[in-house]
């Protein structure tokens, strides 16, 4: 298995970084448009109908991919992604790009100007099998902060309440990983899905994880 990092970016002063759906099409697009070795060509973008927000055919284009991202997360002022590098140093080169170029859409759209983004983005390396088969869970799980921060305490009462929240969330690849098409051209799920055993196990999974959780097994890797 390539390298895998946790990789986690937040607003400066913890401000939101997307005030509205379209930032968050648009900051998705950007998870596919800069994860390409060859300078980015489309800087504006459309999708296929207001139901169905994957891209339309003529910006599916032959990429050749800096990073395999595996799991994404937007969250109101940070996001997650879980990556694999496909050449040395690509995962910082797809940072670089991805950043840079969100926060120049995002201060030419609002006026504003200086950082949009607290430093550095953090990143930890995945170094074994039993930390890596928690941090899917864990990045597609965060949502659940905007109804309740106690999820991670075990303080769910509706645990259908909770998965019936997740799959009506939009901004992250957890749809994609239980069989509901959503931004499929953005993820490498792959490598995903044969390893939690396909899509059906892994919404079992993610509920059992849910209920079972025991953050002392990543609080090294979860960059909060």
């Amino acid at each position: 298995m390539a390298e895998m990092y946790h990789v986690l970016s937040r607003g400066v002063d913890k401000r939101k970084i997307f005030l509205c759906d379209e930032d968050r099409y648009r900051f998705i697009h950007d998870l596919f448009e800069f994860n390409d070795m060859e300078p980015v060509n489309n800087l504006t973008y459309r999708f296929r109908n207001k139901n169905n927000k994957d891209f339309v055919s003529p910006y599916i284009k032959c990429r050749k991919l800096l990073v395999n991202l595996h799991a994404f997360c937007l969250m109101p002022n940070h996001y997650h992604l879980l990556v694999s590098a496909r050449v040395k140093d690509d995962v910082t080169n797809f940072m670089r790009k991805l950043n840079i170029g969100y926060a120049k859409y995002f201060n030419g759209r609002y006026k504003r100007t200086g950082a949009l983004f607290e430093g550095r983005y953090k990143s930890v390396l995945i170094q074994s099998e039993a930390h890596f088969i928690h941090i899917p869970y864990y990045i597609h799980l965060n949502p659940l902060d905007l109804i309740t921060r106690g999820w991670r305490e075990k303080e769910i009462k509706d645990y259908k309440e909770a998965m019936k929240f997740l799959e009506n969330y939009r901004w992250s690849s957890f749809l994609d990983y239980i069989g509901k098409e959503n931004f499929p051209s953005v993820v490498q799920k792959g490598f995903l899905t044969k390893f939690f055993g396909g899509s059906e196990e892994y919404k079992k999974d993610t509920i059992k994880w849910l209920r079972e959780i025991d953050l002392e097994a990543i609080k090294d890797f979860m960059l909060e």
